[in-house]
């Protein structure tokens, strides 16, 4: 009986040493049925990274091969760590969730809360379509421009604050202004001082177009282009130009990053190093609208309707030549980062392929 359990625990251990193995090459596989992907992979579980690749080419027309380390645009990724400054501020009684927006800054739309903005509640205009169409795009619009924009042509609000969700990066540019005047301080120095160096984050920023370009590792955005059969720069495209004219805009994306520098801030939320559990807790909750119903968005965090799989926050971020996105099992503690410079369309996809595999 004893040699018995000892056959089956060294069974059981090879097992577990021939699955691991198996599961690299299963990873790879998945890749394998993305050819059109070009970027970094992160899949982690149970707090360790199990899986890592980068894939293609940081600049196409240099072949210049991406590496794991290499810098990406995130974009409305960004909004998570926007959606946490407020946070802290909460937690340092500096604001309340239930402050109407009026308080800290001036705009022509009653009766908004710091919470309607946090949940895409809001029911804001697009405050991209108002400078595209007036602003003198030679300059470099920001913030404290694009709210006197919205103060000066006041285009009519989509809906009733709370009655319905309606993504909004004009809900983020607020709050990111909401948060320097509630702090009396700026907001990139908070992220950098209350998020990024505390965390460890070293490769994280938001950085304005000359820094960008004096990275050495920073994965370039790519857009194909059918009728040369290629990858092209995104930049060198008419329609990228609004990431120069509202190039400093803070709030709703601008924070570049990398993959392992989002597995630390990943980990980081299952910690109180930032904020509480509780506040925490909160932020990954579908906020009730006024009619009772449920919105599928906390704050800063989109919440999938996949309960088989455990609970699970998400977000996606584009940007010309980019779509990323992280996927937090929180319910099982596994992760899924995926980074991509060539807009490959379908993260979910893979996501999901990969979710297949660590779940």
């Amino acid at each position: 009986m004893i040699n018995r359990i000892i056959l089956l625990s060294l069974v059981c251990l090879l097992g577990i040493k021939s699955g691991f193995s198996q599961s690299q090459t299963a990873f790879d596989s998945v890749l394998k049925k993305h050819p059109g992907f070009n970027g970094v992979v992160l899949v982690a579980d149970q707090n360790k990274i199990v899986f890592e690749k980068a894939v293609g080419f940081a600049e196409y027309e240099k072949q210049k091969a991406l590496q794991k380390n290499d810098i990406f645009e995130l974009a409305s990724i960004s909004k998570q760590f926007t959606a946490m400054i407020v946070l802290m501020l909460k937690e340092k009684k500096l604001l309340d969730l239930q402050d109407p927006v009026s308080k800290y800054v001036k705009i022509p739309y009653p009766n908004i809360k710091i919470v309607h903005l946090l949940t895409h509640t809001s029911g804001l205009p697009d405050y991209q379509a108002i400078m595209d169409q007036h602003w003198d795009k030679s300059k470099v619009a920001g913030n404290k421009d694009i709210i006197e924009y919205l103060n000066k042509f006041a285009p009519p609000s989509q809906f009733e604050p709370g009655s319905k969700y309606e993504y909004s990066n004009t809900g983020y540019v607020i709050l990111a202004s909401i948060a320097e005047k509630a702090a009396g301080k700026d907001f990139i120095w908070m992220c950098r001082n209350w998020i990024f160096k505390p965390l460890g984050m070293t490769s994280t920023d938001i950085r304005t177009l000359q820094e960008k370009a004096a990275l050495k590792n920073a994965a370039i955005g790519h857009i194909y282009v059918e009728e040369s059969k290629r990858f092209i720069r995104a930049d060198s495209f008419p329609s990228s130009n609004y990431t120069i004219w509202l190039g400093n805009r803070k709030g709703p994306g601008r924070i570049s990053s990398t993959a392992e520098d989002l597995f630390k801030w990943d980990q980081a939320l299952y910690t109180n190093k930032l904020i509480s559990k509780e506040l925490m807790e909160e932020a990954f909750r579908s906020f009730r609208l006024n009619d009772g119903s449920f919105s599928h968005y906390g704050y800063g965090w989109e919440l999938p309707d996949n309960t088989y799989l455990g609970r699970t926050v998400t977000h996606t971020g584009d940007n010309p030549g980019y779509h990323n996105q992280i996927t937090r099992n929180i319910g099982r503690h596994k992760t899924i980062i995926i980074l991509s410079n060539n807009a490959y369309r379908d993260t979910q996809g893979l996501t999901d392929d990969f979710a297949k595999l660590v779940y």
